[in-house]
């Protein structure tokens, strides 16, 4: 009985510490976009785009029949 004195108090202390993150995760607008990072993961930004390589018959000026 007299540990539930002692783990009452810590219990809510930790309650208190979890809202108060979550709210300042809201606040600091943590939570708007929420999709961007997992296409972070699919779609590499530092690749440079590279111009479409020319077919064959483009580069020796064939056309198609």
């Amino acid at each position: 009985m007299a540990s539930l004195y002692l783990l009452i108090p810590i219990a809510i202390l930790f309650v208190c510490i979890a809202v108060a993150i979550f709210i300042w995760a809201v606040k600091s607008e943590q939570f708007e976009d929420l999709e961007r990072q997992g296409y972070d993961i699919l779609f590499d930004e530092n690749e440079e785009k590279q111009p479409a390589q020319k077919t064959d018959d483009e580069q020796t000026g064939k056309e198609k029949q």
